[in-house]
C-alpha cells in the first residue's frame, strides 16, 4: 500500500510564492477513507486516511476549532450497534471533548432536520464546553445543513464528504482535502461558518442581501493564486443554497457546469447519487441541468465522460434509468463516449451496521479542473441543501503531477477505483446482494 502523502511534497511545508503572509507554508493533502476489508491490489495507491488527518489537525489546534456537520455520531451508541469499529470515532470524540481544556474554542454547527434527533456526541461535548448551535434549515430553506468542513486556527481546513461520524472512518468510503497554514482560504470558509453561526440563533431569517462581511473576493472570476515549488494553483471555494450565497460567492452548481464546461479532453465524475431531478419534495421536477452538460459535452465537443456512481443496499432503484439514459448515448463511432459504472463496496460480515459500505464520494475530475464537494448530484442539494466545494485548476511538471498536485492525484484516485473490482459496468450489472440497483 502506497501514500500519496509518502512522495516529499505532499508533507513537506511548501513556500508559497504568492499570498506570502497568508500561505506562506502551505501544504494540499488528499485524504480518504478505505472501508475495513475492501482491499485493493497491492500497489494501490491512496490518500493520507481521514482519521489521521483529522487526529493531526486536533492535535495542532491552539485556539480555535469550528466544525459543519450534517450530524454527529461517531460511537456507535447512538445507533444501538456494538462494533469495535467505532473505536476511531470514539477517539476523535474524546479529541474534540478535550480541546476546552486546552483553552481551545470549539463551535459546531450541525442541522435541524437530521438524520439523529438525541446526539449523545452533542450532549458530550456540551457538557465538555464545545459551543453547538442547530441551524433550521427545514425552516430557512426546506432543505438541511450537508456541509462538512472543519476550520482550524483560522488556517488550516478540511472539506470533503465525510460526515462527523465513525462509519466514515471504518465502514464508508469518503474522499476530502486537508489545507494546511493558508489563512486566506480558511477565512474565506469562515465566511461560510459564520453564515450558519448566526443563523443558528432563535427566530433566525435569511438576510437579503447578505451583509458586506460574508462577501468574498475569492470566487470563479477572482480565484486564489499559490504557488509552491513545483506547482501553481488557482483555487476558490463555492457554497449552496443560493439564499446563502452573497453575489460575490460562486454558486456550487455555476462550478460544477463551469468545470465540465471548461472540460477539453475527459471529464470523470464520482458521486454516492445522480438524479436529474428532486428528490426530496412532492410531486418530484425533472431538472437536467447537470445532465445536459455532460451530455453536451459529449456531443458537441467529443469530450470523454466516465461516471461512476455508488450502488448500496439503500441506494434509490430510481436512479437507474437515468444512468441508463447517459449511458445509452456512448456511440464511439460518431466520438461520442459517455460510460457508466457502478462503485460497490463489499459489503461481508459488516450487515449489522447500518447506511455503510457504500462509497460516499463527491468530485470531479478533468483535463483542466478537480472539483471535490459534499453534495450529492440531485436538485435539492444544489437549491435548498447547504452544501461546499473547492475547485482547483493547476499546472506541474509532467513528472510531478501524479505524485504533488491534487489534481493529478485525484485523477490517480479516480483511475484506481474505475478499474479496480469494486466496479461494474451499467451494462454488465446482474444481480448483486450488495446493490439495490442489480437486478434480480
Amino acid at each position: 500500500v502506497r501514500l500519496f502523502s509518502r512522495f516529499p511534497s505532499m508533507l513537506i511545508q511548501l513556500k508559497s510564492k504568492f499570498n506570502r503572509s497568508c500561505c506562506e507554508f502551505l501544504s494540499i493533502i488528499l485524504v480518504e477513507s478505505i472501508p475495513l476489508y475492501m482491499k485493493y491490489d497491492d500497489n494501490a495507491t491512496f490518500g493520507t486516511p481521514v482519521d489521521k488527518a483529522w487526529r493531526d489537525l486536533l492535535s495542532m489546534a491552539t485556539y480555535q476549532v469550528d466544525v459543519a456537520s450534517f450530524y454527529w455520531t461517531l460511537t456507535g451508541d447512538d445507533i444501538n450497534i456494538n462494533s469495535s469499529t467505532d473505536l476511531p470515532g470514539k477517539n476523535i470524540l474524546e479529541q474534540f471533548g478535550a480541546l476546552p481544556s486546552r483553552n481551545v474554542s470549539v463551535r459546531v454547527v450541525t442541522s435541524i432536520p437530521s438524520v439523529l434527533t438525541n446526539s449523545t456526541d452533542l450532549h458530550f461535548l456540551r457538557q465538555k464546553g464545545v459551543q453547538v448551535r442547530k441551524v433550521p434549515f427545514g425552516r430557512l430553506t426546506g432543505g438541511v445543513l450537508h456541509s462538512k468542513f472543519w476550520i482550524v486556527d483560522r488556517k488550516h481546513i478540511f472539506l470533503g464528504s465525510a460526515n462527523m461520524d465513525w462509519r466514515s472512518l471504518t465502514q464508508v468510503k469518503e474522499l476530502g482535502v486537508v489545507i494546511y497554514n493558508c489563512s486566506s482560504l480558511a477565512e474565506d470558509l469562515h465566511k461560510i461558518f459564520e453564515s450558519y453561526w448566526v443563523m443558528g440563533h432563535r427566530n433566525s431569517s435569511i438576510p437579503n442581501p447578505w451583509p458586506s462581511k460574508y462577501d468574498t473576493t475569492i470566487n470563479k472570476e477572482h480565484p486564489m493564486l499559490l504557488k509552491t515549488d513545483n506547482v501553481s494553483s488557482k483555487i476558490y471555494i463555492t457554497a449552496s443554497p443560493p439564499t446563502f450565497c452573497p453575489a460575490s460567492r460562486t454558486q456550487d452548481l455555476d462550478s460544477i457546469l463551469s468545470v465540465i464546461s471548461g472540460a477539453q479532453h475527459y471529464i470523470d465524475v464520482a458521486v454516492m447519487e445522480y438524479f436529474p431531478t428532486t428528490r426530496f419534495i412532492h410531486p418530484q421536477r425533472y431538472w437536467p441541468a447537470i445532465d445536459d452538460a455532460l451530455k453536451r459535452a459529449a456531443f458537441e465537443r467529443n469530450v470523454k465522460v466516465r461516471l461512476l456512481v455508488s450502488c448500496g443496499r439503500d441506494s434509490d432503484p430510481a436512479m437507474l434509468p437515468f444512468l441508463q439514459s447517459l449511458a445509452s448515448l456512448n456511440y464511439p463511432a460518431q466520438r461520442i463516449s459517455i460510460q457508466v459504472k457502478l462503485s460497490i463496496v463489499p459489503v461481508g460480515n459488516q450487515s449489522e451496521i447500518p447506511h455503510s459500505r457504500v462509497n460516499h464520494n463527491k468530485y470531479m475530475v478533468t483535463d483542466k479542473m478537480a472539483y471535490i464537494g459534499t453534495s450529492n448530484w440531485s436538485a435539492d442539494y444544489f437549491n435548498t441543501t447547504a452544501g461546499v466545494g473547492l475547485v482547483v485548476s493547476q499546472h506541474a511538471p509532467h513528472w510531478a503531477w501524479r505524485t504533488q498536485a491534487l489534481q493529478g492525484q485525484l485523477g490517480a484516485v479516480f483511475d484506481r477505483d474505475w478499474q479496480s473490482q469494486f466496479t461494474v459496468c451499467l451494462a454488465d450489472l446482474g444481480h448483486h446482494p450488495d446493490c439495490a440497483l442489480s437486478k434480480g
